[in-house]
């Protein structure tokens, strides 16, 4: 029988104090950890960007963005290396919906829509509806009727 594999994505900040040649070599140690245990499908380096906040005494650090697929299991352990994994100041795994959810990257090369078939939810423009609010034409209703 075959696992079930999730597509996940994951960002993570490394810090970089000692350069951005280490906070690649951190990119690089958790690209290989996710493809030895999944599927890469995408990577996104955002690269040195500047903090809304100082996180450690640090206003600036290194964003990667990898979309991944694998066992649910691995995500336990991908935390687990993050916390313990020195330069890691900040890091987030999210399930990603392959239904309702467009990858979204920098290069529009490496765009993947999941769903081939368009969605039902989506909203037509021709059917909005104008609803008039008759108080505000200044006829009276039945509550401003008995206030008076």
């Amino acid at each position: 029988m075959e696992k079930i594999k999730n597509t996940y994505e994951v960002l993570f900040v490394t810090d970089i104090a000692e350069g951005e040649e280490t906070a690649k070599a951190t990119v690089e140690k958790f690209r290989s950890l996710i493809s030895e245990h999944g599927e890469i499908v995408a990577i996104d380096e955002w690269g040195k960007c500047r903090f809304a906040y100082p996180i450690n005494d640090k206003t600036e650090g290194y964003y990667t963005l990898i979309y991944f697929r694998s066992d649910p299991s691995f995500t336990e352990e991908l935390t687990r290396v993050f916390g313990i994994t020195e330069g890691i100041m900040r890091y987030l795994i999210l399930k990603v919906n392959e239904k309702k959810q467009q990858l979204n990257v920098s290069s529009p090369k490496e765009v993947i829509d999941f769903d081939a078939e368009e969605s039902d939810d989506e909203i037509d423009d021709d059917e909005d509806v104008v609803k008039e609010d008759k108080a505000a034409d200044g006829e009276n209703t039945a509550e401003d009727s008995t206030e008076e």
